[in-house]
């Protein structure tokens, strides 16, 4: 039997207003309008905590085909602020499936809209850059959404960190699941090291990867110091992915400064990496609309050779950073030139802008987890 839903309305900052169907949860919901360029893994997106404080446009127009799997989340919850799709499917055809869309959405609390010109949001965004906007089942006309709209908070200055990071620390047990990519730990022989994650808001298949190369993994919320991460006496820290402007996180560069004085190694991912560029006195920036979706090509500036990448970012690192000498760029966005990667030169500091954990992919870059294992070996003889 056919569910009835009510119509819904996606209006944004510059006053384009979007007419479609809701589904999901009934209600209203604001945030920075992004698009996502995946084919699959809509579940992983709905689920990254990176995605906080944003309404995900999908560029691909069938959505819910192989429904919800208990296997596939990134976090125990749903992040984003609203989900514009093309069509629903509203059938799943998947053995793992445990639920549809429409229901996981509806028990989520995220409102979503479908039957919009989902080529037509996307290229807007393109034109003017991300837009704030407001998705809703239950006001329905179209000038107060778009007032609504251009009352909802911009991304820069936002700490949206404190409300994705967990509230105690705890050692990360999950062991290695067809998700992972990598060899168990037992294919590898040597050290077993001790790895410190600080969670600004990191996804599942991090963890999972770590756990899978051998690395015994403790996870502590954000607001962890650098003297409290360093008391437990780790031999590497990782700072984790996630939301948000990551010149305002003041806490998170001084942790980083902490852990680079101390001299113990430090790999960061997306707003970890940010973060380390904060820390070594460099500076980040807004980018038009952002990086989303698992098809971006970066170039290894070492091995030349070109990975297809995941991403979710809506900031970049400067390049006057690499001014001073001491610090490399290792990576290069081969769409718009940005930053994807940087080591120091005389310090165990790496880090990338995208995802080499990419869940559901692509997994070009997995053996960026393995190459930081190798460099914690040489750290360590």
């Amino acid at each position: 039997m056919t569910r009835s839903r009510p119509p819904a309305l996606l209006a944004l900052e510059d006053g384009t207003v979007y007419r479609g169907t809701g589904f999901g949860a009934a209600g209203d919901s604001g945030g920075e309008v992004v698009f996502n360029t995946s084919l699959t893994g809509y579940q992983e997106i709905l689920t990254d905590p990176s995605y906080k404080g944003q309404i995900v446009t999908m560029t691909a127009p069938l959505i819910g085909n192989y429904g919800i799997s208990v296997e596939d989340a990134e976090s125990d919850r749903a992040w984003v602020e609203g989900f514009v799709i093309r069509e629903l499917s509203t059938i799943p055809s998947n053995f793992r499936s445990t639920e549809d869309l429409h229901s996981y959405l509806e028990r989520s609390g995220v409102v979503g809209i479908e039957g919009v010109d989902t080529r037509a949001v996307t290229k807007r965004i393109r034109e003017q850059g991300a837009l704030r906007g407001v998705v809703s089942t239950t006001e329905l006309d179209a000038d107060t959404l778009v007032d609504r709209a251009r009352a909802q908070p911009t991304m820069e200055g936002r700490d949206l960190v404190q409300e994705v990071t967990r509230a105690r620390e705890g050692v990360w047990t999950e062991g290695v699941s067809e998700k992972v990519f990598l060899p168990s730990p037992g294919a590898f022989e040597g050290p077993v090291f001790d790895l410190t994650v600080v969670d600004y808001g990191a996804k599942w298949n991090i963890l999972r990867n770590l756990t899978a190369l051998g690395f015994r993994v403790r996870v502590v919320p954000a607001s962890t110091t650098s003297a409290e991460v360093l008391a437990s006496g780790p031999d590497a820290v990782f700072l984790s992915n996630g939301p948000g402007d990551p010149a305002v996180l003041g806490y998170a560069h001084d942790l980083a400064r902490g852990v680079i004085e101390d001299g113990t190694p430090l790999l960061g991912i997306c707003l970890g990496h940010q973060i380390i560029a904060e820390a070594l006195d460099g500076k980040t920036f807004k980018l038009p609309f952002g990086h989303h979706g698992a098809n971006h090509p970066v170039m290894d500036l070492a091995t030349r050779k070109v990975e297809i990448t995941a991403q979710n970012h809506g900031f970049a690192v400067g390049e006057a950073l690499f001014e001073r000498g001491d610090v490399e760029l290792t990576h290069r966005n081969l769409n718009d030139g940005t930053v994807e990667g940087l080591r120091h030169r005389e310090r165990p500091i790496f880090c990338v802008q995208y995802h080499p954990e990419a869940a559901p992919g692509p997994h070009d870059s997995l053996y960026l987890f393995r190459r930081f294992r190798e460099e914690l070996v040489r750290h360590r003889t």
